[in-house]
This record gives structure tokens, sequence and C-alpha cells, in this order.
């Protein structure tokens, strides 16, 4: 008896399972942006949008757009970021194709990040954000306060 019950368990579970996918399916039905992408190509999507549209990410495209530059120069030039999280974006931007690391074999070593073609192609898409962000910051901020004040 316990047999058949984890068999009709497990025919639960794969009813559940179908039913959650025709959901997704069925959503993925309804107009808007996402509806014209896989699954698949949406949690990619979604994992893009991570990356590029961190703070870090955002700013270190950002100060690249000049050319080459250094560790040290990088952290100075963003205010606010810790050697770990500029190590651990510039890693994932690396992994990512979208920035080059080149250490010169030098006393005392020297190790410069550059945007590659694709991280190039990002640049403009980034600096409008950022102009965008910058334009609308006081708007946005009396926003905040107006609903900060009538939700407190």
């Amino acid at each position: 008896m316990s047999y058949r019950k984890g068999l009709v368990t497990v025919a639960v579970d794969s009813e559940v399972r179908r039913e959650r996918t025709n959901v997704r399916t069925n959503v993925r039905h309804v107009p808007g942006p996402c509806a014209h992408w896989s699954d698949q190509d949406a949690d990619f999507i979604r994992e893009i949008l991570d990356l590029v549209g961190d703070k870090w990410s955002v700013l270190i495209v950002g100060t690249l757009s000049d050319g080459p530059v250094r560790y040290s120069d990088l952290a100075c030039a963003i205010p606010g970021i810790s050697q770990r999280m500029l190590t651990l974006t510039l890693k994932r931007l690396q992994r990512s194709g979208l920035v080059d690391r080149t250490a010169y074999a030098e006393v005392p070593p020297r190790v410069e990040y550059s945007l590659t073609g694709l991280g190039n192609s990002l640049l403009t898409t980034v600096l409008e954000l950022a102009a965008w962000s910058a334009d609308r910051h006081d708007e946005i901020r009396r926003h905040q306060r107006t609903y900060d004040t009538r939700n407190a």
C-alpha cells in the first residue's frame, strides 16, 4: 500500500509539474516584452541584465569608456566601491567577455582593464542609462519623498 501511495504521489507531483509548465506557457501567450522568448532565453536575458544592470558594472563600463585603466585608478574613479567588489565585478565582466585584463611583467606589476568589442557595444546603452538617471535625479527624488511621506 505504501508503494502505491508512493506511485500516486509521483503521479500527483508529475501533474503539478505539468500544471506549472502550462502556467508558464500560458503566461508567455500574454502580450508583453517577454512573450516571444523561450524560458531558456528569458533566463539568460535575466542573467545578463543582472550583470550589466548592476550599479558597479555600469560604473566600471562607463569608467573604461576612454580606454585602458589600471586597477588602482578604477578604484579611485568609482566612489564607494570596495576592493573586493571591484575585483568580483571585474571578474564577472571578464567572464562574460565585456572586459579584458592585461597584466604587464614589470616591477612593480601593472594590470590594466579595457572594454572588449562586446563591452564597447554595451557602452552607448550604459552611458544613456547613466545620463537618464542623472537628468531625472531631482524628479525621481521628489517622487520618492512624496511616496515616503504618504506611506510613513
